[in-house]
């Protein structure tokens, strides 16, 4: 007959405090960052995601281009002009390749699961993830320029090679774990393993279901990933539109413009990731450095967004605050994004999907609802557009703020059984 040993409440925290305490004292205190092996899986998973978002990215940006025409070079001058259209408004189109993205990110995760010690996680994954916003830039500012000089089949052979070499890099640099690592250094491979000895996975166990359902930390993360994509696909598909047809300036029609936001948001999507790991550092709670950053990433970037009709300057100004707001918004790297490698590492790849999943609701309902608002109401459509994106930005982060946790979760722990 076998029983789950269980602790009461204040013993169980006390026998946490003293795991955490030994294991500090057996993670190695200088241990290299630069060339090192989990900085490096960090750098390929970054070029990985720059490919995957670029790949979806000049999909729009080259299908006017291929509609249009039935020879590659023929259609340059007729469709020149509608290839910026897309370039921003790509992502907008994003949910077609969504199950894709959910299960790369997802893989990612299982990665992180065995590779980021506590302590470097927000700097590893926004490494990694910042990838995708790079990806953005990069074929946005060059994939009209491609098809207009080389023609659209361009696009793909070179974004496609880059594809290539990305996935050899995977096959050779990428490995389960530290421990069959054969490039890490004795001392890496130490620090890494010692760190994560907390989150035991030596057996198989079926995913808690039920336990997953009723965890109200787990739908924070949902909800709050929901809120944030509003905000993030109202950004993209609808604030352009806004410049245009406010200030008469189709910032479509200027790569750079378009690409500005972001090349802005790569930057400080990374510094984040540091900035997160650097208050670690000075003894902040893990769960209070995670909403710290969500709510940098959500509440600043949402108030611009608001204050634009209340700014009748110049399309220029509009145009910083957009760049801003986007870049802003990236701070929610190191929190939301990442909280799951927190509550439940050892389910994190299939909880990241999840999420990922759940929140791919909102740009589906986001071209609806506002699409409604400004047909109902000319005059304070954009207005009233805004204050939704507010609201729900502003709901999905009180909801967060309230129920987040940064603890590993009673049922993503190892269950220790006992013979009586």
């Amino acid at each position: 007959m076998a029983t789950k040993t269980e602790l009461s409440p204040t013993a169980r925290q006390s026998k946490n405090a003293q795991d955490m305490q030994v294991d500090e004292a057996l993670i190695p205190r200088k241990v290299p960052s630069l060339c090192s092996a989990r900085y490096g899986i960090a750098l390929v998973l970054h070029f990985c995601n720059f490919t995957m978002i670029a790949q979806n990215v000049i999909m729009n940006i080259t299908m006017v281009a291929m509609v249009n025409s039935t020879s590659p070079q023929s259609q340059l001058n007729d469709s020149s002009e509608g290839l910026p259209v897309d370039s921003f408004g790509g992502l907008s189109k994003a949910p077609k390749s969504l199950p894709a993205k959910s299960s790369i990110l997802g893989g990612q995760f299982a990665i992180w699961e065995k590779w980021s010690p506590p302590h470097e996680r927000s700097r590893l994954c926004s490494i990694a993830l910042s990838g995708m916003l790079l990806g953005c830039f990069t074929a946005i500012l060059t994939g009209g320029f491609i098809s207009e000089t080389l023609g659209w089949p361009f696009v793909f052979y070179i974004f496609g090679g880059v594809g290539c070499v990305c996935c050899l890099l995977w096959f050779v640099v990428i490995y389960d774990d530290p421990v069959s690592y054969p490039w890490i250094s004795t001392s890496e491979k130490e620090y890494i393993i010692s760190s994560l000895k907390q989150q035991v996975r030596s057996s198989k166990q079926p995913l808690p279901i039920k336990a997953m359902l009723r965890s109200l930390p787990i739908w924070s993360i949902c909800l709050a990933c929901f809120s944030h994509q509003w905000l993030v696909s109202t950004m993209v598909v609808y604030i352009p539109t806004y410049i245009s047809s406010v200030y008469h300036v189709n910032i479509r029609d200027n790569g750079l413009l378009s690409a500005l936001p972001f090349i802005v948001a790569w930057g400080i999507g990374m510094v984040g990731g540091y900035l997160a790991d650097f208050l670690l550092t000075k003894k902040f709670r893990l769960i209070t450095v995670r909403k710290i950053a969500t709510i940098l990433g959500s509440l600043p970037s949402s108030a611009l967004i608001v204050s634009l009709p209340y700014l009748n300057s110049s399309y220029i100004t509009a145009t910083a605050l957009l760049t801003l707001s986007c870049g802003l918004s990236t701070l929610c790297q190191s929190g939301i994004y990442i909280n799951v490698l927190d509550i439940a590492p050892r389910y994190s790849s299939f909880l990241m999907g999840a999420s990922r999943g759940f929140s791919s609701i909102a740009p589906v309902i986001v071209p609806t609802v506002s699409g409604f608002l400004l047909s109902q109401d000319p005059e304070f459509g954009w207005r009233n557009v805004f204050f939704l994106l507010f609201a729900v930005n502003l709901l999905g982060l009180i909801f967060y703020l309230i129920f987040g946790e940064a603890d590993v979760q009673d049922w993503a722990k190892e269950r220790k059984l006992t013979r009586l």
